[in-house]
């Protein structure tokens, strides 16, 4: 009963690290992080990511436009780009892992604790993910809001808000946090060791052939 339990917390941990994983993998690449609404053109809205800056026209046109050198972009970009592949890799390790330390897969079944110690890896490696996950994306989030309220820039010049990517990435480094966790703690349920088969006993010996001696003919006449 104990085992389908914790087959269960690992399947809804895997579950949460492969949603979390995906939806950190499209944050990476979209350019949502920032939203810009012009005042003078309402029909024409920036967006800004990692990677590039888009201009939805009206009609649905899209113009994208790559980011220039990358020492010339703001430090909060440079280094979220750097931490975003950081946990996109550290998220494909981690699956990758914790999937081979299921209790469902053949591999490593006569050896628990390699299993258990996959398990944990894996755990380790998502929860890594959900940190360099929430660390750009809160860092970037941080910055926007202290350009939107800076009192020094004039009303009448755009602000830029938060985009869908930023939501996004909240929850996948949740998601990838809690999947490692969950997939963590189950591995103890891999620790339960079989247990030993009791060892042969041997029949009692008779009182008289203790010691394994023999009783030879001569000696039997001199008992009678």
């Amino acid at each position: 009963m104990a085992g389908g339990w914790w087959a269960k917390v690992q399947g809804g941990g895997m579950l949460l690290a492969l949603l979390g994983w995906i939806s950190s993998c499209v944050t990476t690449f979209v350019p949502l992080w920032k939203n810009l609404n012009l005042d003078l053109n309402e029909l024409e809205v920036w967006n800004m990511g990692l990677w590039q800056v888009c201009i939805t026209q009206e009609e649905g046109v899209v113009e994208c436009q790559a980011h220039g050198s990358f020492l010339a972009l703001p430090p909060e970009l440079r280094i979220s780009r750097l931490l975003m592949c950081l946990s996109n890799g550290l998220g494909l390790l981690g699956c990758l892992l914790a999937a081979l330390g299921l209790e469902g897969w053949r591999t490593c079944e006569d050896k628990p604790g390699r299993k258990r110690q996959l398990l944990l890896g894996g755990g380790v490696a998502l929860g890594l993910a959900g940190i360099t996950t929430l660390v750009p994306v809160s860092w970037v989030a941080y910055n926007t809001v202290l350009d939107f309220w800076d009192e020094t820039v004039p009303d009448i010049v755009p602000r830029w808000e938060f985009g869908e990517a930023t939501f996004l990435g909240w929850f996948a480094g949740a998601f990838l946090a809690a999947g490692g966790l969950l997939l963590a703690c189950s591995a103890r349920s891999t620790t339960t060791a079989t247990p030993l088969a009791p060892a042969c006993r041997r029949a009692p010996a008779a009182p008289g052939l203790a010691g394994g001696h023999h009783l030879h003919p001569k000696n039997a006449d001199l008992v009678i």
